[in-house]
C-alpha cells in the first residue's frame, strides 16, 4: 500500500522481478500500470485512497485479483513542513499517516485472523516517531501513533492467539517525492542504497528495523533524552534551513485560508 513512487514502488519491482507475485495500490496509477505492463503475470494494482472508507473493500478485491495475501506491506503517507502549523495541513497528515494507516493495517489483520490464515504485516513508519520533532510536529506524531498502534495489534494477535508477527521498518531521510527537491538531509539516503534493507528487513522480519545503522545509532540516543532537555534542542530539517514563520496577523485561519496538502506517497 502506497506503491505509486518511491519505496512501495521500488520494493514491488524488486519483488516481481524475482517472480513473487505482487498487488500494488495508490492513488495514482501511472507507474503502477508500467510495472503491470513490464510483469504481467507477477502484478496487480488498484487505485485505492487511504482516507476513504471504501479502501478496505477496493484492498479486499485486489486480495482477491490476487488469490490471497501472506504478506501486507504498508508505506502510504505524506510529510512536509508545517511551520506556520496550519491547521489543515497538520490534519492531512495525521488523516493519512495514523487514520489511514489504521484502516488498512487493521484491514490486513482482520483478513488474517478472520480467514485463520498465517501472515506478516511490515510497515514503513520513521526514525521520527522517536520523539517530537518540533519541525515535524503532526508527522512526527503521526510515525508514533503508527508504531505503537502496531505494538497493539501485536499484543492483540497473543491474546486472540492469532499467527501473525509484526515488522516495524524506520528508514530515517530517503530520497523520495517526499523531500523537497535541491534541499539536503543528513544522513539522506538513496533508494538503491536503503531498498534492499528495506526488503531484508521483509523477509527476515525483525520486530523493529531501523535503516540504516547510523539511524539506528542516533534514534536510540534521542531516546535517552528526557523531554526537558529535548524540547530545548532546535532541530532543523534541511538545508537550506525554512526560516522559524513571524507571528501572523490572523492567528486563527479561516476554512479559506487553510491550505489544501497535494503531494503523497
Amino acid at each position: 500500500m502506497g506503491a505509486s513512487s518511491g519505496i512501495g514502488l521500488r520494493v514491488a519491482e524488486e519483488f516481481a522481478s524475482r517472480g513473487v507475485k505482487v498487488g500494488l495500490a495508490a492513488r495514482h496509477t501511472t507507474n503502477m500500470r508500467k510495472l503491470k505492463e513490464k510483469y504481467p503475470e507477477f502484478v496487480e494494482y488498484s487505485s485505492i485512497d487511504i482516507t476513504h472508507a471504501n479502501a478496505p473493500a477496493l484492498m479486499g478485491e485486489l486480495i482477491h485479483k490476487l488469490g490471497g495475501m501472506d504478506i501486507y506491506f504498508h508505506v502510504a503517507g505524506i510529510g512536509y513542513e508545517n511551520l506556520t502549523l496550519d491547521p489543515q495541513r497538520e490534519e492531512n497528515i495525521i488523516a493519512t499517516n495514523a487514520g489511514g494507516f489504521a484502516r488498512m493495517i487493521s484491514t490486513a489483520y482482520r483478513f488474517f485472523r478472520d480467514n485463520n490464515r498465517r501472515g506478516r504485516i511490515a510497515a514503513v513508519t520513521s526514525v521520527a516517531g522517536t520523539k517530537g520533532i518540533g519541525r515535524l510536529s503532526a508527522y512526527s506524531a503521526s510515525k508514533k501513533c503508527a508504531q505503537t498502534y502496531l505494538t497493539a495489534l501485536e499484543q492483540l494477535a497473543h491474546s486472540e492467539n492469532a499467527d501473525i508477527k509484526f515488522t516495524d521498518i524506520r528508514p530515517g531521510w530517503i530520497r523520495t517525492p517526499l523531500l523537497l527537491d535541491g534541499d539536503k538531509y543528513p544522513m539522506e539516503m538513496t533508494l538503491d542504497y536503503a531498498v534492499p534493507q528495506i526488503i531484508k528487513a521483509i523477509v527476515r522480519h525483525p520486530r523493529v528495523a531501523t535503516i540504516d545503522w547510523r539511524w539506528n545509532l542516533l534514534a536510540k540516543a534521542w531516546n535517552r533524552l528526557p523531554d526537558s532537555l529535548w524540547v530545548r534542542m532546535n532541530i532543523q530539517i534541511s538545508k537550506p534551513d525554512s526560516p522559524l514563520p513571524k507571528p501572523g496577523d490572523n492567528p486563527i485561519p479561516t476554512p479559506a485560508s487553510e491550505e489544501k496538502e497535494t503531494r503523497a506517497i
